[in-house]
């Protein structure tokens, strides 16, 4: 499952340009995935400012900053 972390996201839009089944919606203030998300990762690779992540991978930076910290 992707998971958005809207508060690094510059709305570039470049994610939504990329998914190949229509599955991100950009909003004012924030990125939504839809049910139908593929977890192609195609939008976690193309994303300039790492907005989006695995589900695992996000509970692992958070991990990291947490130790580091």
């Amino acid at each position: 499952m992707i998971r958005v972390i809207n508060d690094k996201c510059d709305f570039c839009g470049t994610c939504v340009a990329v998914c190949p089944v229509d599955s991100i919606e950009l909003f004012e203030a924030r990125i939504e995935i839809l049910k139908h998300c593929i977890d192609c990762m195609l939008c976690v690779w193309i994303c300039p400012v790492e907005t989006l992540a695995l589900e695992n991978q996000t509970k692992e930076l958070e991990c990291e900053t947490a130790t580091t910290v």
